[in-house]
């Protein structure tokens, strides 16, 4: 498994759960049918770009937990089935004050990537079960 910070390759990170947040804080677009893997985010990646709408750099490509401070524009669960670990808790910051929400795998039921508002930082990413 690649993890990607950056754009940067690194290590392999351990499977798992993960926990991200984000409630209330991203604009989310409604759940439809399975889209087709944004740019560099292959299947069983939570991945976070630059721009809204999974554009510009891609910043984060994880298949495991990952902490760290990141500025970004938008997220993506491209996650599959796995009973137990295939939903992400995000945690994020948002003028000082944290969040945490859960994000269900592509394509849904239920929100599976998210505009962030400027200034929204990620800190934590947590593979999860059902939200």
């Amino acid at each position: 498994m690649r993890t990607m910070i950056n754009g940067k390759r690194l290590g392999a990170l351990g499977a798992g759960a993960l926990a991200v947040a984000f409630t209330g804080v991203l604009a989310t677009a409604p759940t439809a049918s399975a889209e087709a893997s944004p740019p560099g985010c292959a299947k069983g990646y939570f991945c976070a770009y630059s721009g809204a709408n999974q554009t510009g750099r891609l910043l984060l490509a994880v298949p495991g937990n990952w902490s760290g401070n990141l500025a970004v524009g938008s997220i993506f669960n491209n996650g599959v089935r796995y009973p137990g670990a295939d939903h992400v808790d995000v945690t994020s910051y948002l003028g000082g004050q944290p969040s945490t929400d859960c994000f269900h795998y592509n394509p849904g039921p239920g929100r599976y990537k998210a505009n962030a508002e400027a200034g929204l930082t990620i800190t934590r990413v947590v593979w999860r079960g059902e939200c």
